[in-house]
């Protein structure tokens, strides 16, 4: 099973900007889709961001669209997520996550990391 660690959090004022880094340990990175997701208070965990394994599939939580980025490094088995125009809604723990397959559902990732909090302040 890979491990996975988060970075990159922290407070930001809205309509600033935050890099996400999930670093990923193992030698199967390269086989795995990677997502983002985040949970706010008493609420739900929900997809943000996916990637497929060379990146030639990516798909965005509308909420999201346009102003998240992700991406993946294989050479440093990293998956990272460019947040810009970040609003007070976005506050939450965001989590990185792999699956060997394709899929946006939080329910089939099977490799979670243990989150990194992001705040975003009016």
């Amino acid at each position: 099973q890979v491990q996975l660690v988060e970075s990159g959090g922290g407070l930001v004022q809205a309509g600033g900007s935050l890099r996400l880094s999930c670093a990923a340990s193992g030698q199967t990175f390269r086989t795995y889709t990677m997502g983002w997701f985040r949970q706010g208070p008493g609420k739900e965990r929900t997809f943000v961001a996916v990637i497929s394994t060379r990146g030639g599939m990516i798909a965005y939580a509308d909420s999201v669209k346009g102003r998240f980025t992700i991406s993946r490094d294989s050479a440093k088995n990293t998956v990272y997520l460019q947040m810009n125009s970040l609003k007070p809604e976005d506050t939450a723990v965001y989590y990185c996550a792999g699956m060997a397959g394709w899929a946006t559902s939080p329910a089939v990732f099977g490799s979670w990391g243990q989150g990194t909090q992001v705040t975003v302040s009016s």
